[in-house]
Formats: structure tokens, C-alpha cells, sequence
């Protein structure tokens, strides 16, 4: 595995990081949106990452990391858990029970993945400048 390689499985991990939190921003940004009755209500999103692999025929080849191309979001899907129902009879958006429903969005659950996404994007972040020093002290060697 090449210096580049390294520079692009670390820039894939910060570019899925970076999607994963920006999801969350939005889910914090809509946690106390409503729709009116019969619309459907916000849902929370989520980032499902894949790895990546280097060969265009997706084998991982010999070797434990020989293949490997880093990450990507496969796939941005709808948590499908139901909205919380707040009685509120005066709200615009109410039902005809007084119901209102909002998104299925848990603000503490949001902090925590984000806090989680954020030391991941911290990891790839480390793990790339470890990469360019280690390529930078090889240079120095050879000169």
C-alpha cells in the first residue's frame, strides 16, 4: 500500500465522517418540525457506510489490507420508528384528537452519534497526518 492509498482511505473515512454529521445537523435542525395531519412527519436519517475495495472486481486479493480502498455511504436511509405523539389541542397541526406528531428524533441520541462521528472524523484526520509525516521522514532519509 502506497502513500496515495493511504491519503484516499483516509479521505474517504473524513468524507463519510463529514456526511454522517451532516445528517445529524439535520436531524437536530427538524427535531420539533410537524407536518399537518395526514402528511407524513419528518423522519430521522441515517448514513449506512460500505467499504470500499481498490480492485474494480471487488476482491480483497492476498495480504490482510491488500484490496482495501477505505469507505463510502452506501446508502442514506429513514429510521422507521414512529414519531412521538404530544397532546396539544391548540397547535395548528393537531389532529382532530389534539395530537400532534412530531419526528422520530431523540436529541440525545444525536449528540451521542455526533460525538461519535466526531472522534471517527478525528481518527481519519490523525491517521492521514501520521501518513504524510511518516512520507515526509522517508523524503529526509533519501536526500
Amino acid at each position: 500500500m502506497g502513500l496515495f492509498e493511504t491519503f484516499a482511505i483516509s479521505g474517504s473515512g473524513l468524507t463519510a465522517e463529514r456526511m454522517r454529521l451532516d445528517l445529524i445537523a439535520s436531524n437536530l435542525a427538524n427535531a420539533n418540525t410537524t407536518r399537518p395531519p395526514g402528511e407524513t412527519p419528518f423522519q430521522r436519517q441515517l448514513a449506512l457506510f460500505q467499504t470500499r475495495y481498490a480492485g474494480g472486481d471487488g476482491s480483497l486479493g492476498s495480504g490482510p489490507l491488500s484490496g482495501l480502498g477505505g469507505v463510502r455511504v452506501k446508502q442514506i436511509s429513514l429510521d422507521t420508528a414512529p414519531g412521538r405523539q404530544v397532546y396539544d389541542p391548540s397547535h395548528p397541526d393537531a389532529d382532530p384528537g389534539g395530537y400532534v406528531t412530531y419526528p422520530n428524533v431523540n436529541p440525545i441520541n444525536e449528540m451521542v452519534d455526533m460525538m461519535a462521528a466526531s472522534r471517527a472524523y478525528e481518527a481519519n484526520l490523525t491517521a492521514l497526518d501520521s501518513g504524510k509525516e511518516l512520507f515526509l521522514r522517508a523524503l529526509s532519509i533519501m536526500q
